[in-house]
């Protein structure tokens, strides 16, 4: 078992970033900062599965240094991080929680779910995505940014 996390601070109002959760492009009036896409949900699937399979983090596989994942589409990302966790194991649920008061992530959750359901190469009814809020508190509240949370379960083949 493994767990993920990660946060990303809102971009600047001029800056022109779109909101990507789960490999879905929300429709929002900002987007998240990062090297990355900064799809926190993608990111913390991918740590929680790198985790349960006692690897290393996302940053050690997918370092914000290295010019060639600037902009990566995240998703792509935690399909190759499910390629380094090989064949013996295989993933039996991902549990997932998207952190932010804004915005509402429930019409997006069913395909979010398929998106890193394909990624991982496993059937959406063993992905489960939810959101929740900080009721206002704390940099969350103030809406500065968005977290996810995510447990992965492996089994041994």
């Amino acid at each position: 078992m493994g767990i993920g996390t990660d946060v990303h601070a809102f971009a600047a109002p001029d800056e022109e970033r779109s909101l990507i959760l789960g490999g879905v492009e929300i429709p929002f009036e900002r987007g998240l900062t990062g090297h990355s896409d900064a799809d926190v949900l993608a990111h913390a699937v991918t740590d929680a599965l790198l985790g349960a399979a006692g690897l290393e983090d996302i940053g050690h596989y997918f370092p914000d240094t290295d010019e060639r994942y600037r902009n990566a589409d995240s998703i792509e990302l935690l399909r190759r991080a499910r390629e380094l966790v090989g064949d013996s194991w295989s993933v039996a649920n991902v549990d997932a929680v998207v952190v932010c008061e804004r915005p509402k992530i429930r019409d997006y959750r069913q395909k979010m779910r398929e998106n890193l359901a394909g990624a991982l190469g496993v059937s959406v009814s063993q992905i489960s995505v939810r959101g929740t809020t900080t009721e206002k508190l704390g940099f969350l509240g103030r809406g500065e940014g968005i977290a996810s949370q995510a447990i992965c379960l492996l089994e041994a083949r």
